[in-house]
């Protein structure tokens, strides 16, 4: 008897295969064939350790307002599912993608599918069967071996690369960056965002025969306080209002955008006014999300240390808040002591919080570890500080809503089950004093 409702079909997902993360290819290889998977419009793909989520979102922004129909693979999800399979700039309805998970079980016969790889190749059926002009698909771990690798992009971009999931992607930039070069495909281009890349992307680049396209080399931009312009090798954007998704790294995003519309020039045209437009509409939950209220409230899923010093210098750009009110959970795994020292001086009160999976550490085993840092003179928080643990993101934000102060702000942000855990119910609306109240649920 097949599943018949796609949270049914996630916890078969869950039990087929013993591992979360397998890096091998071989098997969605066989069912990619199998399933006869493939695309016909241009196919953008998408990796690096950060920056991934918000290039993907101003390829979509971009690409629909110049008029094309889009089809977004993106992850992972903040409350539902569905999240991860976009088309025409909207979430598809669960109940779409029944008939291509239930293909891809119909496929499979004795091969073990991981969580993640039936996943993406229903995903990925369901975009194929659209009529779309343009398809984005975003890489989740590493490149070379992760599962979206099975199709051949048109354009690949690799995004800013630092050290994270080590165990599987190497111990440095160089090792990371040979992991990411596995997207690359011979004969066509790659566009790198990152400013200092690792000398593996040019080298993999070189020895394949791809046309790699680097920032500061290939395209530029530069920019003053009101707008900003960009150039590549043989197109100009000037005159342009800075994204919509804030933080001090999304330029870098936004020009590798551009380049890669300049590579898919002939085949997707796009005018200025699609560029400014895209670029001004841009939106990408829990990406340096800035909530007004008293007290304001910032949602980011910033969790290893290149991300969350990006959120450090994003924060202190906002202006003065009294206190600093910090609801914080993530995996076991994560570099927790890079997080901790960059973020102590800016974090006056801790609410560390329980998440509903697994791989995730405790709240008391996060607690812990602070203050173990504390204790070697590692950290350098405030004087006054306060530390406090909770079952749940939800109710770590309703404690910090309770104890903070009209003027104060609160950050949320690590694991994508942090920030999801305080949307699921819908976007809290903030009263100083008071638990928080949910506003517009997330379809």
């Amino acid at each position: 008897m097949l599943p018949t409702s796609l949270e049914e079909w996630l916890a078969h997902c869950e039990r087929l295969h013993p591992k979360t993360i397998d890096m091998t290819l071989d098997r969605v290889i066989t069912l990619r064939d199998r399933l006869g998977l493939k695309f016909e419009p241009p196919v953008v793909m998408v990796a690096g350790t950060n920056g991934k989520g918000s290039t993907c979102a101003m390829l979509e922004s971009i690409a629909l307002q110049a008029g094309y129909r889009v089809g977004l693979y993106i992850k992972p999800h903040l409350v539902h599912f569905q999240e991860r399979c976009r088309v025409g700039g909207e979430s598809v309805s669960a109940e779409s993608l029944l008939p291509y998970f239930a293909a891809v079980e119909g496929a499979r016969g004795d091969l073990t599918l991981s969580y993640f790889e039936f996943t993406t190749l229903a995903i990925m059926l369901r975009l194929a069967a659209e009529p779309l002009d343009l398809v984005i698909l975003e890489v989740g771990l590493g490149g070379r071996l992760d599962a979206v690798n099975v199709v051949d992009a048109d354009c690949a971009v690799i995004t800013s690369i630092d050290l994270d999931h080590t165990e599987y992607l190497g111990p440095d930039r160089e090792s990371v960056g040979r992991e990411k070069a596995g997207i690359m495909r011979a004969g066509r281009t790659v566009v790198v965002s990152d400013p200092v890349p690792p000398a593996s992307l040019a080298a993999r680049a070189a020895e394949i025969g791809a046309d790699l396209r680097q920032l500061g080399r290939d395209f530029t931009y530069s920019g003053d306080r009101q707008q900003w312009q960009w150039s590549g090798r043989e197109r100009r954007f000037s005159g342009m209002a800075y994204p919509a998704l804030r933080g001090v790294n999304q330029l870098l995003n936004a020009a590798g955008v551009l380049a890669v519309f300049e590579v898919l020039y002939e085949r997707l045209p796009i005018s200025a006014q699609a560029v400014r437009n895209g670029l001004a509409m841009v939106e990408l939950p829990g990406r340096f999300q800035v909530l007004a209220g008293q007290p304001n409230l910032v949602l980011d899923v910033a969790h290893n240390p290149h991300a969350v010093a990006a959120l450090a210098q994003n924060l202190d750009q906002m202006g003065f808040f009294p206190r600093t009110h910090a609801v914080f959970g993530a995996m076991a795994d994560k570099d927790l002591a890079g997080i901790f020292q960059k973020m102590a001086p800016l974090v006056d009160v801790w609410h560390f919080c329980d998440l509903e999976i697994p791989r995730a550490a405790k709240a008391e085993a996060l607690l812990a570890q602070f203050e173990e840092l504390r204790s070697a003179g590692s950290l350098k928080p405030p004087k006054e500080l306060s530390l406090q643990v909770h079952a749940s993101p939800a109710d770590a934000l309703a404690a910090a809503a309770v104890g903070a102060d009209p003027a104060d702000r609160i950050l949320v942000f690590g694991s994508f089950y942090t920030v999801g855990g305080v949307l699921k119910n819908g976007v809290p609306r903030l009263q100083a004093g008071k638990p928080p109240q949910t506003s517009i649920a997330l379809s």
